[in-house]
Order: structure tokens, then sequence, then C-alpha cells
């Protein structure tokens, strides 16, 4: 036994005999360390007695305990953010208001200490606590958008969306449930995004063709709580083609139509994320192509998945980015939901915010998570019939 070997054995015998209160089980490790190190025994007393660690103790957490580090606040704080699909702190701290009131008839009450606690926490606290709760999330999936040429010069680009402060200026995007190749017919989820508000839309359609996606985008504009007033996609020809441009230009108040630039995905940066947070996260990159998955998706999308996300899924918004030196500054406002940021536009209609609100009386979000998973299950056992 080496040196090194023989101090760190000295450690755990040492750790041990301190902690050890009967004479005769202190005799007997005096005897274990005879044996080992082949020592006399009244030399191995004195090397316990006089024995220095050489590795230091952790030190004590100073201050109070934490008054959060109970199960009763623990784990209704885990089931709200296991429910509400895995916010970021910041975002959870806005949700947990929301969603207290629901709490008790989901899971049961909680006691007013616990209440009390969970409205007061602040975000660095709960990712301590749910640090060892985070899930890990990867993959990237591929890209099906073919650039149409035809439309091109009479499309403008438009890079400065983030500048819009009114609602009504959306832009769309396509994500593909293509699974591993992009050969053949399957499903792709229209996605649509306000950017003054984040109200999100999602429609369902079967393959990528031109009236289909029109008569989505006829669909949304009627469930939209405010007119549209600018419409901005990529360069996809599901966008870029003239039942669309049409559709938008030769109205008696015309919209605008403009496009991103090709091959910059970070000019449509507000949809590239729902496109993640909205979709993805839910149904994953599995292969949908069985068209009747398409009624089933849309059920989903047009009753508990709007109103699950555009009231209570608060999301934080950029105001300000500016270079100084090597580092880029951001400054985010407070986290809102949708539902918040209509009710607080002054070019939202009074009529429009007293529809919301009436239909806000009557939601729960667990309840509408728990129908949202069964609708999901349903889409999943289609598509696994289908594929036998």
């Amino acid at each position: 036994m080496g040196p090194r070997s023989k101090k760190e054995y000295m450690e755990t015998i040492w750790l041990r005999y301190k902690r050890t209160k009967t004479r005769a089980e202190k005799s007997a490790l005096i005897t274990e360390l005879c044996i080992t190190c082949d020592w006399h025994r009244k030399h191995a007393i004195r090397a316990l007695n006089n024995f220095k660690r050489f590795t230091k103790p952790k030190p004590k957490k100073r201050g109070s305990p934490s008054i959060y580090n109970k199960s009763s606040i623990i784990e209704p704080l885990k089931r709200i953010w296991l429910k509400a699909n895995l916010p970021c702190s910041k975002r959870l701290k806005t949700i947990i208001p929301l969603w207290l009131p629901y709490y008790a008839e989901e899971f049961g009450a909680l006691s007013l200490e616990a209440v009390k606690a969970l409205r007061k926490i602040s975000p660095p606290t709960i990712d301590r606590l749910l640090k060892p709760s985070r899930i890990k999330y990867g993959g990237r999936g591929r890209s099906t958008t073919k650039p149409g040429t035809l439309l091109r010069k009479h499309i403008p680009i438009k890079t400065n969306q983030w500048d819009e402060f009114r609602p009504g200026f959306l832009e769309a995007d396509t994500v593909a449930h293509c699974g591993d190749t992009t050969e053949g017919i399957y499903v792709n989820t229209v996605d649509f995004v306000d950017i003054a508000t984040s109200w999100t839309e999602q429609r369902a359609v079967w393959g990528k063709g031109e009236r289909a996606v029109l008569k989505q985008i006829d669909d949304v504009e009627d469930d939209l709580p405010f007119p549209i007033l600018g419409f901005d996609a990529d360069n996809g020809n599901e966008f870029l083609n003239w039942h669309l441009f049409r559709h938008f230009t030769e109205r008696k108040n015309p919209i605008q139509f403009t496009r991103s630039r090709a091959y910059h995905k970070d000019d449509n940066s507000h949809i590239e994320q729902k496109n993640w947070t909205h979709v993805r996260q839910w149904l994953g990159y599995h292969r949908f192509d069985n068209p009747k998955i398409v009624p089933l998706m849309n059920d989903l999308y047009t009753s508990e998945w709007r109103l699950y996300h555009n009231f209570f899924c608060p999301s934080v918004k950029l105001l300000e980015k500016k270079r100084v030196a090597s580092k880029t500054i951001k400054k985010y406002d407070t986290p809102k939901t949708p539902y918040q940021r209509a009710l607080e536009s002054k070019f939202v209609a009074p009529y429009n915010k007293r529809i919301l609100k009436e239909q806000f009386k009557g939601l729960n979000p667990f309840k509408l998570r728990k129908a949202m998973e069964k609708k999901l299950n349903k889409i999943f056992q289609t598509l696994r019939r289908g594929n036998r």
C-alpha cells in the first residue's frame, strides 16, 4: 500500500472512528487498522489521535435553512412545471399565479403556507428546486422549404418584423411531419404567430398544396381576435403562389404580403421559435403519412390546443438589443400570455376583449392539458395502426 493509499484509507477509518460511540467498536476499528497497515496497536492509536484530514470538508451552508425545500412546495411546483410543458423559471414564475386557482380541483387543496410560498418564489429558487428534474431535449429535423421563383419579384422582403407593436402582423411557416425522409406525401402543420401579442394558431394539411394551405389561412383569420394587417412567410411554394398573392392583395383592404430572404431563417425568428415550442416539443419528429390524422390534428389544434397556449402559456419579448464592445446585451419584458397582451393592446376592439374575457372564465389549464393528452394519444394510435 502506497503512502497516498494509506492516507485515503486512514481518512475513512478516522471518520468511522469519530462516529463510533462504544469502546468495543473503537477497539475493532483499531484492530482492523493494525491488520491492514501492519502497524503496532499503540502506533495506530497515536496515528488516529494525531490525524489531520488532507481533503477539506465541505463548508456548511450559511444562513437559515431554505423555506422552499419542502415536499409540500416542490411537488406542486413540479406538477405545474410538467403540465405547462417544462417552461423556463422566468415563465414559470408567471404561470404559477395563473394555474394555482385550478390546482385544488385537479390534485387537491394546498396549505395556505404552500400557496404563499409558491406565489412569492423567485426564478433562481425555481431553478435550484427543479434542477434534478430538468429534462434535456435534442435533435433537429429536415428542411422541406423549396423556394418559389415566379413570385419573388412581386413580394417584397421584410426583415424588421420585431419592430411591430400593433396586433395583426403574422409570421407563418410549415412544420413537416416527414420523419427521416421527405419522400412521398405526409402531414404538415401550418404555424402562425402574431408578432405583437405572440398569439399562435396551428392547422394541419395533407401535403403542401396551395389550396389546402389557403383554406387553413382563411380558417385562422376567422379565429383571430384581431384582423390581419400583414403576412410574412418564407420562400416555400405553399406561400409564394398566385392563390395566396391574390387572396391578400385583391381585397377591399389589402394585406401587406412580405417574405424573408432565401436561406435566412433568422428573418422569421418568431415563428421558428414557435415551431419548436408549439409543435416539435409535442409531436416530435415522427412521420405522419396517414391522411386520417389530419382531421384529428385539426380537431386538437382548433379547440384545446389554441386555448391552452394562448391563455395559459406566457412568453417573453425582446425589447432592446445593443452591442457593447464584444458583448451583445438583450433586454426582455416580463413574461405574459398572448391573452394578456391582447387585453393590454389599445388596437384590439373592446368587443373582442369582452369575448376573450368571457372565454377565459370557463377555462381550466389542467383540464385542457388532460384533453390534449387524450387526443395526442389517439393521433399516435391511429398512426401506429396505419403503419401496421
